[in-house]
């Protein structure tokens, strides 16, 4: 159930939570006086690899004539993909980057390479995300309005094929997020001028990634456009995949609180601290999982410190962990596949009732009881 009373829910005291922010707070100065020569370098060659694993992938899905080489250039384009996706486009639009002054490496400047325009997202993500993190009612992530995660959000019996709707979502992700922050965007204005705009904006973006990635290539392949346009749709669908885990994985397992409103009336940057602390998850990563998911394999730290560059998450994750023990704070992580098969568990049971389920739980009691007893007697 969600959250109303943080500091009742953790124990901690409003001195403990002043102490906590503090805390917190010298994790991100460290960070951000030591920014520097090894970062930019960091960034730079990271968008260097992506455009040549692109310009790679797409020359041996074009050149090659076995079904081998569509194979590895369909897989390296889906990863080329994947980073410009998650380690790139969402980290350089969440600010990451602003402190080089780069006007190419700019959250005010970088459009991604997917259907949704990278404006509105920044609103929807940045601002109702990450602000207003796990709040019902306020954030609109939780669910993204199609899956219901929590019992607090009220049934209805659309849910019954959320199941569906979350392989639906897998599969076309990049156009759920697309849908989802173009509503969000039109929520914040009222003027018909200004939503027909925002919606010109997005079929705009949809043309034009549309005709790069299922007229422009194919066409370039000439005689063997079949091979790139399927080698295409195949990569964008994975990379969606992989991006829909890697996400509902940091939001949704066990371990993910959800708050009430009256959970954020007064609260201060400790407060909101202690939030991100407690509405996010983790999940197990070495170097190359960590860079192939944008480095959202630390959620945790990601929602503390939306703004910091992603190459440093992992030496700040050993400093939040430290805390967390220090203040007896969970710090819920664990095996991708671990978190995402609780995850799946969350969608499937909540597709019913909560009266079912709790009907359900009263009948195992009942049944384990039973058997308890007999197996005692």
């Amino acid at each position: 159930m969600a959250i109303s009373d943080i500091a009742a829910y953790t124990h901690l005291s409003s001195t403990d939570i002043e102490a906590l922010g503090a805390e917190l707070d010298l994790i991100r100065q460290d960070v951000e006086e030591s920014l520097g020569a090894k970062d930019r370098r960091y960034i730079r060659g990271t968008i260097l690899f992506q455009r040549t694993l692109d310009i790679a992938a797409r020359l041996l899905i074009a050149t090659s004539r076995s079904r081998t080489g569509w194979t590895i250039g369909t897989a390296a384009l889906a990863y080329a993909k994947s980073v410009e996706n998650m380690e790139i486009a969402h980290n350089v639009g969440h600010g990451q980057w602003d402190w080089m002054n780069d006007p190419e490496i700019h959250s005010s400047s970088w459009e991604w390479d997917m259907v949704g325009v990278s404006a509105q997202w920044r609103y929807s993500h940045n601002y109702r995300h990450h602000v207003f993190s796990n709040v019902l009612g306020v954030d609109d992530d939780l669910g993204f309005g199609v899956i219901r995660v929590t019992r607090d959000q009220p049934w209805e019996r659309q849910h019954l094929i959320q199941p569906l709707r979350n392989l639906l979502l897998a599969i076309g992700f990049e156009w759920g997020i697309a849908l989802h922050d173009l509503y969000s965007e039109q929520d914040r204005v009222e003027a018909p001028e200004k939503r027909a705009e925002q919606t010109r904006a997005f079929k705009a973006k949809i043309a034009r990634q549309c005709a790069k990635d299922y007229l422009l290539f194919p066409a370039l392949s000439r005689s063997r456009w079949r091979r790139t346009l399927s080698a295409n749709v195949t990569a964008n669908v994975a990379r969606n995949v992989w991006a829909y885990v890697v996400i509902f994985c940091g939001h949704f397992p066990d371990g993910a609180e959800t708050f009430t409103p009256e959970s954020i009336e007064g609260e201060g940057r400790p407060e909101w601290y202690l939030r991100q602390m407690l509405g996010a998850a983790n999940f197990n990563a070495g170097r190359l999982m960590a860079f192939s998911s944008g480095n959202l394999c630390y959620q945790i730290e990601h929602h503390l410190f939306p703004d910091l560059p992603s190459n440093r998450l992992a030496q700040v994750s050993e400093r939040v962990r430290e805390l967390c023990d220090k203040y007896d704070l969970p710090y819920t992580t664990g095996p991708l596949a671990h978190q995402y098969l609780l995850t799946l568990r969350t969608i499937f049971r909540l597709a019913l009732p909560n009266d079912y389920l709790a009907e359900r739980r009263r009948g195992l009691r009942t049944v384990f009881g039973d058997l308890t007893r007999r197996f005692r007697q």
